[in-house]
């Protein structure tokens, strides 16, 4: 068996919890528009959902709050950091992603004036972008830098992280080392509200739990990891 290096055997008292989550729903879901950098208002549903949110965060190990310098994160993230008696950091690196000009239509829409734009998108959604749309590697790059530095900021830390759907699934993608061009393949959806664990021990990183409801117990707080995990 190969010796295991010492960084790693000290790695487990080293490791961050990021919870991610999705904002609540907003005015534009119910006809699965790209919202993007466009400022939609959560629905009553949506402001709800912070609601479960906050209680859940309450009764859960959570030090810090986190999100989105948009509204709907804002919003959505402000229950759980007043039931913290924290401050959200808020963070322009979990801005979602500019949608160019998907922004604010629908994918029939879309589909209705240009099919091939839709159909390259549909097969990879870094080299089929939308015209004038953020590259899927840059939106990557700023999202896993704000996880990484809330990671050494709260070393040993549980960081609540309220951000977007397709912004979370490109760090996910980016931080498990799977392809870009494919995150709404890995990941179809992550539902408005619902808590995604992982976990962050230096360069590793973890997956713990996907688009868990916050009406589900609270996740416990992680013991040591065996080594190489």
């Amino acid at each position: 068996m190969p010796r295991i290096r010492p960084d790693v055997e000290r790695a487990p008292s080293m490791t961050t919890r990021l919870l991610l989550v999705r904002h609540g729903e907003t005015e534009w879901h119910a006809e699965n528009r790209y919202a993007g950098v466009t400022d939609v208002a959560l629905t009553p549903r949506g402001v709800a959902q912070a609601a479960d949110l906050g209680a859940w965060a309450a009764r859960s190990r959570v030090d810090a709050v986190a999100c989105s310098p948009l509204g709907r994160a804002r919003l959505t993230a402000a229950p759980a950091a007043a039931a913290l008696g924290v401050a959200a950091d808020v963070r322009e690196g979990l801005r979602e992603v500019d949608f160019g000009w998907g922004e604010g239509r629908t994918v029939e829409e879309m589909a209705e004036e240009d099919p091939e734009a839709v159909r390259r998108f549909r097969e990879d959604a870094e080299s089929g972008a939308f015209p004038g749309s953020e590259p899927v590697a840059l939106a990557a790059a700023r999202a896993t830098g704000s996880l990484r530095d809330l990671a050494r900021r709260h070393q040993r830390g549980t960081v609540l992280v309220v951000a977007h759907n397709t912004l979370l699934r490109i760090a996910l993608c980016e931080l498990l080392g799977l392809p870009l061009g494919r995150y709404r393949r890995i990941f179809p959806r992550l539902d408005n509200g619902a808590v995604t664990e992982i976990e962050i021990r230096g360069t590793e990183t973890a997956l713990r739990s996907l688009n868990v409801p916050t009406t589900a117990p609270p996740a416990p707080a992680p013991g040591p990891s065996p080594a190489g995990d």
